[in-house]
């Protein structure tokens, strides 16, 4: 989502003729923060800290924004950190404003006038969230489409709705014109974004279109066009209906790939969380998707040393995951995040016991990650060539349908094209595999 937004404050800039920079020579320097994970505010803080030294040792006056989810949860705190400006996720529809503030400001320094203080540029538009006409990065194979935006489900642990705010769905005719601004660009994938992409839910004078009512819709608009592949991010258990499975199994041009958040195994940690269903619903929910999608892979979040969270609570981790076998997962321990309900609980995991449980996490995974790709070897796929490989010139990178990277042999005039390959060798998380002629 980050990478979207960013997108769209990029293509702002563009139309008013600003150019891109390296920090030591910028006017404007715009950070795009992340609250999720204390780790990812840590960096942003280190970041002012240079920037606010920088200021003061040199000659050229920069200006800095800081926007996203750590505006909305710190405000005007940021500005004595350094920030010049600060701009919230309900307030990105005064960015242009702000721009225009940032204008007139150099205007001031190059003329010799003193610059004005430092302070929130405050509008007459009240705080709420406005979509952009469009994400996309020029140059990207891979475009991000968000469809929705916000959270209405507060689990324990998430900061999430009180920095996005309550869920809001894009009209389907803004994301139609989107998908033909993007078949115009050739773009050969698309990925549909949203904090819970299948609470999408739209009211259209009489009519309410959901998650499923989009997908069909947007099976039809992509007919014949350059758009061959469809992915989305990310699906909340409890909203996953029986008919999203339907669609997907009925259109080849969804991807056979869904991440599916479970958290957690343990049915009194995932209440605990406030997660809204149990281990046995989400194992229920698994073998019906796979049963109505055979070749269907999924990928999970997982988090461990949740507050409560005892040696018997981490084996239903374990076992959940050797049940299911993830292809992939994003895995990670507890940091309390201020304002979440769980800032507050008792029973705090001790530090090396979480990182303990991490790292048995990371390892069953692993082995998971490469038992499932060990089985394709041998197998033909369709893949998206991406880029050249970093390591390798005479190598490229691609995508396979269901998320995985593979690396094969080829000529870079391949990029940007879906080509049959056969995977013949695992190496980490890469399959290796040759075109098929």
């Amino acid at each position: 989502m980050n990478i979207a937004e960013s997108s769209a404050a990029k293509q702002i800039l563009d139309k008013k003729q600003w150019t891109g920079s390296n920090p030591e020579n910028a006017d404007l320097i715009i950070i795009n923060t992340c609250s999720v994970r204390e780790t990812a505010e840590t960096r942003v803080f280190g970041r002012l800290a240079h920037y606010k030294a920088l200021k003061k040792k040199s000659s050229k006056h920069f200006f800095v924004l800081v926007t996203g989810c750590m505006a909305s949860r710190l405000g005007l705190s940021l500005i004595e950190r350094g920030a010049d400006f600060v701009m919230g996720t309900q307030e990105k529809h005064i960015f242009t404003e702000i721009i225009d503030e940032i204008e007139q400001r150099i205007e001031l320094i190059h003329g010799g006038r003193p610059q004005a203080h430092n302070a929130l540029l405050h509008s007459n538009i009240p705080a709420q969230y406005v979509f952009s006409d469009s994400y996309y990065e020029e140059g990207r194979l891979s475009a991000f489409v968000p469809i929705m935006h916000g959270c209405n489900n507060f689990c324990s642990y998430c900061i999430v709705p009180y920095v996005r705010g309550p869920e809001i769905s894009r009209s389907p005719q803004e994301i139609k014109n989107e998908i033909e601004l993007l078949c115009s660009k050739q773009v050969p994938e698309i990925t549909l974004l949203g904090q819970n992409v299948n609470s999408y839910s739209y009211q259209d004078k009489s009519d309410t279109i959901n998650f499923p009512d989009l997908l069909e819709m947007l099976a039809q608009w992509l007919q014949g066009s350059s758009i061959r592949r469809v992915r989305f991010l990310s699906s909340h258990p409890k909203d996953f209906s029986k008919r999203v499975m339907e669609v997907l199994k009925k259109h080849p041009v969804f991807c056979r790939h869904i991440h599916l958040c479970v958290q957690h195994g343990s049915n009194k940690i995932l209440n605990l969380m406030n997660r809204q269903y149990t281990r046995e619903q989400y194992l229920n929910l698994v073998s019906e998707i796979k049963s109505t999608i055979p070749d269907i892979s999924l990928s999970t979040d997982i988090l461990v040393g949740f507050p409560g969270e005892s040696e018997e609570d981490f084996e239903e981790v374990l076992t959940l995951m050797n049940e299911v076998k993830f292809l992939y997962a994003y895995m990670y321990h507890y940091n309390p995040r201020k304002r979440s309900a769980a800032y507050t609980f008792p029973n705090r995991v001790p530090e090396d016991i979480k990182l303990r449980r991490l790292s048995q996490v990371i390892e069953l995974q692993k082995q998971h990650s490469e038992e499932l790709l060990q089985q394709r070897l041998g197998l033909n796929a369709q893949v998206l060539v991406e880029r050249e490989s970093k390591k390798n010139k005479d190598e490229l990178l691609c995508s396979g349908e269901h998320g995985e990277a593979v690396i094969l042999s080829g000529d870079k005039s391949l990029i940007g094209k879906f080509i049959e390959v056969s995977f013949d060798k695992v190496c980490g998380n890469t399959l290796r595999g040759h075109l098929l002629v």
